[in-house]
């Protein structure tokens, strides 16, 4: 279609790339990233430009508008968007903000794999190849009490491959109770119809009796399977069957008894007021044959998946096809070894996930206090007070409990609402990821890590320069959306 008089007098208005190019500060983001890629995100805004000229939403433009919207993707795109962030929501296990954070002898030991060439498949006494999970699987056995163990890439993983290896074309059954979907859509019938199982499903939402499974169990059937609610709890009217009673049905019928323990802990947490919740080595010692787990949520490892029962049955795994597309990273390993051994050692309070879940409430109230003091003498206009909080689990591990806390109520009006001040906080050096409550922004102590109180006021700081030059307004975010 022909552009009309006026839109055709418009797009004479379009600046030429060269000239955009040749404007001043371009030439910065070259070596940031690349010339091409710079000159890719400009014809993308041209573009742009170009079609509203077209449809008559814009008269005429210029080199300088141009780049008024050029410039802010390419601020961002020139820098790292995985980048660290203070956690002061109060939720230990953040899915979002990266689960759990490394203990320091695991982040070494992942510097250390990544830097250099490593024992990840070699053998150093044999001098020949060796396996790369033989480096945990140990581990794994001496935390657990397991007769052998395997780890995988996740925790759906380790499930997919349990079923897959052990149960493909037969029947699994599974309490209707038990049929959840967790984070990204993983759902158990959907996970089990990949692996080329059938589900069976026995008893009510609510209710599942030891009879309903022994109904279910046919010449086809090859294993029980048992799933952690996960993120979710059901009160009430509610019954499951105890691991030893189905634990003995298994053994009495001949078919396999699996649990898919989500979360996993290899420790009892009832010392943190989280109890109720069976460690990995008590579903083993309640009969349970195979018990697949996550690494990054209460373990306080890396995103891995492990897998510890019968040594035939991990053995099946070890050897099915799929379990090479399902393997782990050398530097995943690395941090999984160096987080088991911190067990291994009695050590487990220098996972920053244990000792956040751990630490006591008055420990809490010195540190916000000491918070609050500081943010009262950098920032004398503002309005901050201690208050008490509730902080969080988080990962999908015990929904229904909240952890008493404190943190510091934060209220600046010469900035705005508190939904402003988190914006401003966000986009702050570095970032800040706070709660908020009624119109006070809440900077939770439990998960923030140390050093994160200079980093807090860092944030601020750079938050208030955003405030002064009007950069943290509405027109810059929403010219930084377009």
């Amino acid at each position: 279609m022909k552009p009309t008089n006026q839109a055709a007098e418009a797009l004479r208005t379009l600046p030429s790339m060269d000239i955009l190019l040749g404007s001043p500060g371009i030439e910065h983001f070259f070596p940031l990233i690349g010339r091409e890629t710079v000159k890719s995100i400009l014809t993308e805004v041209l573009d742009a430009v170009r079609r509203e000229l077209l449809d008559g939403r814009s008269e005429k433009t210029s080199a300088e508008t141009t780049l008024a919207r050029a410039l802010p993707v390419l601020e961002r795109r020139a820098r790292y968007s995985l980048v660290p962030v203070v956690n002061a929501t109060g939720v230990v296990i953040h899915t979002n903000l990266g689960r759990s954070c490394l203990a320091d002898e695991a982040a070494e030991a992942v510097l250390a794999a990544a830097k250099s060439y490593s024992t990840l498949e070699y053998n150093l006494e044999e001098g020949k190849r060796g396996r790369r999970t033989d480096h945990v699987e140990w581990l794994l056995r001496r935390v657990t009490g397991a007769e052998a163990g395997l780890a995988v890439n996740n925790n759906a993983g380790a499930v997919l491959l349990s079923l897959a290896a052990l149960c493909q074309g037969k029947e699994v059954v599974v309490s209707r109770g038990e049929l959840v979907e967790i984070g990204g859509s993983f759902r158990i019938p959907e996970i089990m119809a990949f692996s080329g199982v059938r589900l069976v499903e026995v008893g009510a939402t609510n209710r599942t009796h030891l009879r309903d499974y022994e109904r279910a169990i046919t010449e086809n059937t090859a294993a029980l399977l048992k799933v952690h609610p996960s993120n979710f709890r059901m009160e009430g009217f509610v019954s499951s069957v105890p691991r030893e009673e189905l634990a003995a049905l298994a053994s009495k019928r001949g078919v396999h008894f699996i649990e898919d323990l989500g979360s996993g802990t290899l420790i009892d947490l009832s010392g943190c007021g989280l109890g109720g919740e069976p460690t990995v080595r008590d579903c083993l010692s309640q009969g349970v044959h195979l018990v697949t787990f996550s690494g990054d949520k209460m373990l306080g490892g890396p995103q891995i998946g492990g897998v510890v029962g019968r040594r035939r049955l991990v053995d099946a795994l070890r050897t099915y096809p799929l379990h090479r597309a399902l393997r782990v990273d050398k530097m995943t390993l690395a941090a999984f070894e160096a987080t088991l051994r911190l067990y291994l050692r009695g050590k487990e309070e220098k996972i920053p996930t244990i000792a956040m879940l751990s630490v006591g409430k008055d420990t809490l109230k010195a540190r916000a206090e000491a918070l609050l003091h500081s943010l009262r003498t950098a920032f004398p206009d503002g309005r901050f007070s201690l208050t008490e909080v509730d902080d969080a689990v988080g990962g999908g591990a015990f929904p229904a409990e909240t952890l008493s806390g404190w943190g510091v109520a934060v209220s600046l009006e010469q900035w705005g609402s508190a939904g402003r001040v988190q914006r401003l906080l966000r986009r702050s050096e570095p970032p800040v990821v706070a709660g908020a409550r009624e119109n006070e922004t809440i900077l939770h102590v439990r998960t923030l890590l140390s050093g994160d109180d200079e980093r807090i006021l860092a944030a601020f700081r750079s938050a208030e320069r955003l405030t002064v030059s009007g950069e943290g307004g509405a027109g810059r975010e929403k010219m930084e959306r377009g």
